[in-house]
């Protein structure tokens, strides 16, 4: 009877794994993970440059005070378009952005009633541009002051939408036209809230 000991195992013993397998698979994994920091190094730099694009062109802004309701509200995120004087005109009706030229170092955020060469008449609750009453809707209140101004060149003339609780240009004149930031396209947040900014020259659509 032959002994147990004496039958060849048919296993192979450690030492008989080919090497060249593991090499193979170890080339693999580090083909694999290189590949993948190049994916994700690929991904990072298009997000840097879609964001640096991204905020060369616009802005987001959030409102702080009471000045444009029933318009905008504390609170809601605005997208601001910072091309839109580039790319054309200053329209009546605009929602706009703007370094404040009374009070250095703050950004307001009214509409366009008046732009270069305008003449603008506000008086026994109106407000009348070269002319023209202006059909309002979007106003919390009529204004309770008067007054009458011509827009000079590369300025505007602008009210906020809550007219007698708006510091604008009734109460301390004109925005110079390199002032302006931007035109606020759209609200984006809070989601319930969105709606566009965008609306037709009121005053064209008034005549």
């Amino acid at each position: 009877m032959q002994s147990m000991e004496n039958i060849p195992s048919t296993e192979p013993s450690p030492e008989a794994v080919p090497t060249t397998e593991v090499k193979s698979s170890q080339r693999i994994t580090r083909g694999a993970v290189f590949g993948w920091l190049i994916d994700t190094a690929e991904t990072l730099i298009l997000a840097l440059v879609l964001f640096v694009i991204i905020n060369a062109l616009t802005s987001r802004v959030r409102v702080e005070n009471i000045s444009m309701e029933p318009t905008l509200y504390p609170g809601e995120l605005i997208l601001v378009s910072k091309l839109a004087y580039t790319l054309g005109e200053p329209r009546h009706g605009d929602v706009v952005i703007f370094h404040a030229p009374n009070n250095p170092g703050e950004d307001y955020i009214k509409r366009i009633v008046g732009v270069p060469g305008d003449q603008v008449d506000i008086a026994n609750n109106e407000v009348h541009v070269n002319g023209v009453l202006l059909n309002e809707p979007y106003i919390a209140a009529a204004p309770g002051y008067n007054g009458s101004w011509t827009v000079p060149a590369e300025s505007l003339f602008v009210l906020g939408d809550n007219r007698n609780s708006s510091s604008d240009s009734h109460a301390w004149g004109y925005v110079p036209l390199d002032k302006v930031i931007g035109k606020a396209l759209f609200i984006y947040w809070p989601f319930r809230e969105i709606k566009s900014l965008t609306q037709p020259d009121i005053v064209i659509a008034s005549q």
